[in-house]
C-alpha cells in the first residue's frame, strides 16, 4: 500500500462543517487533503490535479455524487482512480446507482471514523490488483418496476456488495449493543422504582404524640418519617380550628 503522504484525496462536500471533519479525520492518517464544494468545482480541480481518491458527498447541489461518478469515468485520466460515495440513506436503489455511475464503495452517515479509514486502506490496498485483469460484467436487474442496465467491474460488484453487507451487519451490532444498554436501563429504572420511599401499607402511629414508628422500632415525629420515605417537605403553619381554639381567631384558608 502507498505511503500515506503520498495519497492524495479530494473530499467533495457541500456541508462545511463535515467537509472539516472529514478532512481532519484523513490529515490525522497524513494524508494529502483537497476540498471542494460540489461536483462542477471538484471537476474542475480535477481538470488541473490527480488525486489518488475521491470521497464525494451523494447530495450536493449543482451536480450530485452519482453524476460526478459518472463524469469521473468517462474521462480516461480518471477511470481508474477509486471512488467512496458518502450518503445518509443506503436502499438498494442506491446500490444500483453506484454501480452505474462507476463507484467503488458506500459510506454511511454519520460514519464511525475507524471504519472509514479501514475502507480508504482496502481500497488503497487492493487497488492495483482489482485493476490488473479486471473482468467487466454486463446485466439487467429490475427493481420497483424499472429496469437497471449495469455494466461493472467483478471487483467492483463484489466491493459495493460486501461494503453494504459489511455496514448492515455493523448497524444490526449497534442496535443489539444499544438494545441490551436500554434493557439495562429499563433493569436499572425498575430497581430504582422498587427502592423509591414510598408512604403505603399499615403505618404505626402514636395516638397522643402522634410519632410514628419505622421499620427499625425507633419512634420519629410525623414530619421526620414522611420527609425521609418520600420526596415531600413542609412548611409549618395553623388551621383555623386551631387558631381560633388556642387563640380565639380565624385565619383565612
Amino acid at each position: 500500500m502507498q505511503d500515506p503522504k503520498n495519497v492524495k484525496i479530494l473530499i467533495v462536500e457541500d456541508s462545511k462543517v463535515q467537509s472539516a471533519h472529514l478532512a481532519r479525520i484523513l490529515q490525522g492518517r497524513d494524508y494529502q487533503v483537497f476540498q471542494t464544494s460540489d461536483g462542477v468545482e471538484a471537476l474542475e480541480f480535477l481538470e488541473k490535479n490527480q488525486p489518488t481518491m475521491v470521497i464525494s458527498d451523494v447530495t450536493m447541489p449543482r451536480m450530485d455524487g452519482y453524476e460526478l461518478s459518472r463524469k469521473i469515468r468517462q474521462n480516461p485520466r480518471f477511470r481508474d482512480m477509486p471512488v467512496i460515495l458518502v450518503t445518509a440513506l443506503l436502499a438498494p436503489t442506491d446500490i444500483l446507482n453506484g454501480l452505474k455511475c462507476g463507484a467503488n464503495h458506500f459510506i454511511l452517515k454519520p460514519y464511525d471514523e475507524r471504519y472509514l479509514l479501514s475502507r480508504i486502506d482496502y481500497i488503497l490496498l487492493n487497488h492495483d490488483a482489482s485493476r490488473d485483469g479486471a473482468l467487466t460484467l454486463a446485466f439487467e436487474v429490475f427493481l420497483g418496476g424499472q429496469k437497471y442496465n449495469i455494466t461493472a467491474e467483478r471487483m467492483q460488484i463484489l466491493d459495493l456488495l460486501f461494503g453494504s453487507l459489511e455496514k448492515t451487519l455493523q448497524q444490526n451490532n449497534e442496535l443489539e449493543r444499544l438494545n441490551i444498554q436500554l434493557m439495562q436501563a429499563n433493569k436499572e429504572l425498575r430497581e430504582s422504582l422498587q427502592a423509591v420511599k414510598t408512604l403505603k401499607g399499615l403505618i404505626p402511629i402514636c395516638s397522643s404524640c402522634k410519632k410514628i414508628r419505622d421499620g427499625q422500632g425507633d419512634w420519629q415525629q410525623l414530619e421526620d418519617y414522611i420527609h425521609t420515605h418520600s420526596d415531600a417537605d413542609f412548611t409549618h403553619g395553623i388551621c383555623p380550628s386551631c387558631a381560633k381554639a388556642f387563640f380565639g381567631t380565624s385565619v383565612s384558608s
